[in-house]
């Protein structure tokens, strides 16, 4: 069983910065390709960023691309969001999503249909 949490949202002003982590518990984290999604209220959940189980494959949706950063550390069994010049439409609650399955998949998961397992979500706060 694949159990995912997140940390690190907050409220923060615009410009600002945070970083979301997400500790992955099972032993098939080094073979999954991970993601983070969003979700604003009355809005679908989104994509925001996706990268290969090796690291080397990244995907960023349009909205964040140059400001925001995913990286994991396989040896800790966690994925990360590097979020810089936060905007105010940022705001929204960010998932971590594993897509275990096939194992060492050459494709990221960038829809939902991808997913195998979501975390809780964090809620961030981008304040003018």
């Amino acid at each position: 069983q694949v159990q995912l949490v997140e940390s690190g949202g907050g409220l923060v002003q615009a410009g600002g910065s945070l970083r979301l982590s997400c500790a992955f518990s099972g032993r098939t984290f080094g073979s999954s390709a991970m993601g983070w999604f969003r979700q604003a209220p009355g809005r679908e959940r989104e994509i925001v960023a996706a990268i290969s189980w090796g690291g080397s494959k990244t995907y960023y949706a349009d909205s964040v691309k140059g400001r925001f950063t995913i990286s994991r550390d396989n040896a800790k069994n966690t994925v990360y969001l590097q979020m810089n010049s936060l905007k105010l439409e940022d705001t929204a609650v960010y998932y971590c999503a594993a897509d275990t399955s096939p194992p060492y998949s050459g494709v990221l998961p960038t829809a939902k249909a991808n997913i195998d397992y979501w975390g809780q979500g964090t809620q961030v706060t981008v304040s003018s």
